[in-house]
């Protein structure tokens, strides 16, 4: 646990940390975390880069590669992605060292390009780091001034050590990258230096020693070909027909070097935690939890139940009771908001809650400041971590935020994307600030369960669901308005929610002529609806969807309890875009939703403009029927 991490931010060189790897003899791990008797990476792998199958991927893929820490596609998601594991790093160091027992002290080095400086992403991350005084990170920037379509200075002139200075970074410069003394100088010069992150900037340039593509932009797209590999080999006295050679003595090298110090490094730390589990055998305990992703076995003890209540509260209030009931139980859930949380709701307000901050690392309130992208990266790099992380913002800005969304469903690591004013509910804002398409977007992402509860009861079973789950990133979709809070006595208990969809209100027998489906606040429309068609003698069915995703991965038999083959009549309410309802729906079901943008007006105003009432539901209800007749 205690291991520094290495990040390689640039990924396309991929084969630099395969190689790495093979030579070191790292070995597999499995999805639970235990050593396989296997290789990370053979020689066969190497062989068949880039081909399917192979753990040599285009880029580093954490899961598919063990040693890989992050993965790193899109430029300066490594970078971003390393504050968080910094972060992660002092958090551990403040909660869980003691005098005389230093369990953490770990730092977080990442090599980055000039596509990873110019990207937006690693600004806000770099800001973010300068302010919280990260000095157990430190940046790699390999400064060859070649991007795919030439030299960088057609688009990027600025100054990256001013730039850095500027965020209070410690600026280290090597002005060649093949001066082994002066980048192993820079490095300790870095690790020596406290109170800030460190970068350190070195001139290359690449395709060292190519004859033809040296300083070229075809060294960087293209393969050099087999008479430039030819010339270069030469130009490095390897021999120049020689494929996939590892010379006699190499592995050996690596093995009294780099093996001889990471053992004796682990078996001093495992020493160390042998004393440390008899002395601290609670906070022990926890670290291994958390090493094995588990939780507190009393974690869940304090989640509230709501009382029916039809005026209700919004899905951000109920958010911010369950997860301040949550988290005094589970001391690694950390999180904060892109500078919203007044909003969100979502700031932890228990006594020993505090702010993780430079001067008190053990801090769980986490300020990202408005960088919903770098955010997103953090997130990924303190669940890589294995702590629990949450962050916050408006729906509407899952958009910024999206690369790392991405990374965190495609890496299986559980982050917490929690998002408020869901829909066009958000009023008087606009266009703007009202989400249309966001949530069949995050619908569409692979791996990424998507869970919009319809009331407070509901949130709370969401909350359960999502910390239960080890390996699976969750998009928590919440009101800022009121929801009426179901009567669970005369209707379904909210824990249907972890099959995804389930049924609430019946029609009398169980036998419904109409289905009506929802998610989150236009579920209560739907019941609003269920009640008239019942006076009018008409048997409904309201089925909560919170989550398609869950819905999805229950049996058939399930599924189909749920929404009967037989009922052709089916109306679906979704203050959103209507695509990828009619997969519920069939291609003549009624969807009611947005086809539009929002517009700027007061909640009932909106509703009523486009369509989101009872009358509308039951009208829509009848209509199907109508049209089964």
């Amino acid at each position: 646990m205690n291991r520094d991490r290495f990040v390689l931010s640039a990924g396309h060189a991929s084969t630099l940390l395969y190689t790495v790897l093979h030579l070191a003899k790292v070995k597999a791990v499995d999805p639970e975390y235990e050593i396989l008797g296997r290789p990370s990476v053979t020689l066969d792998d190497i062989k068949s880069f880039r081909q399917f199958g192979s753990r040599c991927a285009g880029h580093p893929e954490y899961r598919w590669t063990s040693g890989v820490e992050t993965t790193t596609g899109p430029l300066g998601q490594g970078v971003a992605t390393s504050v968080g594991m910094a972060i992660a790093g002092k958090w551990f160091a403040a909660r869980y060292n003691r005098p005389g027992i230093e369990l953490f002290g770990y730092r977080i080095y990442a090599l980055c390009g000039d596509g990873c400086m110019m990207e937006g992403i690693s600004s806000e991350a770099a800001s973010l780091a300068g302010h919280l005084k990260l000095d157990n990170l430190c940046w790699i920037y390999d400064n060859n001034h070649i991007t795919i379509e030439g030299k960088t200075d057609i688009a990027f002139t600025e100054d990256v050590a001013g730039r850095f200075l500027a965020y209070g970074w410690n600026v280290l410069r090597v002005g060649d990258a093949n001066d082994l003394d002066r980048i192993e100088n820079a490095l300790k010069t870095a690790a020596g230096t406290s109170g800030r992150p460190s970068i350190v900037i070195v001139d290359s340039h690449i395709g060292y020693g190519s004859p033809h593509r040296q300083d070229t932009s075809a060294a960087h797209g293209e393969p050099l070909g087999e008479e430039e590999i030819r010339l270069t080999k030469q130009a490095y006295g390897w021999p120049p027909d020689a494929k996939f050679l590892v010379p006699t003595g190499v592995y050996e090298h690596f093995e009294s070097g780099i093996g001889q110090r990471g053992r004796e490094a682990h078996q001093l730390w495992e020493k160390q935690f042998e004393e440390y589990r008899k002395q601290f055998p609670e906070l022990s305990a926890e670290l291994e939890q958390i090493q094995r992703r588990e939780l507190p076995a009393n974690w869940s003890k304090d989640i509230p139940v709501f009382p029916a209540d039809a005026k209700g509260v919004s899905g951000r209030d109920a958010s911010s009771k369950v997860l301040n009931a949550i988290a005094p139980n589970l001391p690694w859930l950390v999180g904060g908001s892109a500078d919203l949380t007044p909003s969100t709701k979502t700031r932890l307000t228990f006594p020993s809650a505090g702010d993780f901050q430079a001067a008190s690392p053990a801090g769980r309130n986490l300020h990202f400041g408005i960088r919903e992208h770098s955010m997103g990266a953090v997130l990924n790099g303190l669940a890589l971590s294995k702590l629990k992380p949450f962050g916050s913002g408006f729906l509407i800005f899952s958009d910024y935020g999206r690369g790392a969304i991405r990374l965190s469903a495609l890496m299986e690591i559980p982050v917490i994307h929690i998002f408020t004013h869901d829909s066009i509910g958000v009023g008087e804002d606009g266009p703007t600030h009202q989400p249309i398409e966001h949530l069949i977007s995050l619908r569409a992402i692979p791996n990424l369960v998507v869970l919009r509860p319809c009331d407070a009861n509901e949130v709370a079973e969401a909350w359960r669901v999502i910390l239960a789950m080890p390996r699976q990133p969750v998009a928590l979709i919440l009101t800022r308005q009121a929801l009426p809070t179901f009567d669970r006595q005369r209707f379904a208990a909210a824990s249907g929610l972890a099959q995804g969809a389930y049924v609430l209100a019946d029609a009398a027998g169980g036998k419904p002529e109409v289905l009506l489906m929802a998610t989150g606040s236009e579920v209560s429309l739907c019941m609003e609806a269920y009640e008239e068609l019942t006076r009018q003698g008409i048997r409904a069915r309201v089925v909560s969807m919170p989550s398609w995703e869950l819905f999805e991965r229950q049996s058939e038999e399930y599924r189909q309890s749920v929404l009967p083959p037989t009922v052709k009549a089916r109306v679906a309410v979704e203050q959103a875009s209507t695509f990828g309802w009619c997969r519920y729906t069939g291609m003549d079901g009624a969807i009611l939703g947005m086809k539009t943008f929002g517009a700027s007006a007061p909640l009932k105003v909106l509703q009523k403009e486009f369509g989101f009432t009872t009358s509308h539901v039951v009208e829509a209800a009848k209509a199907q029927l109508a049209r089964e007749k």
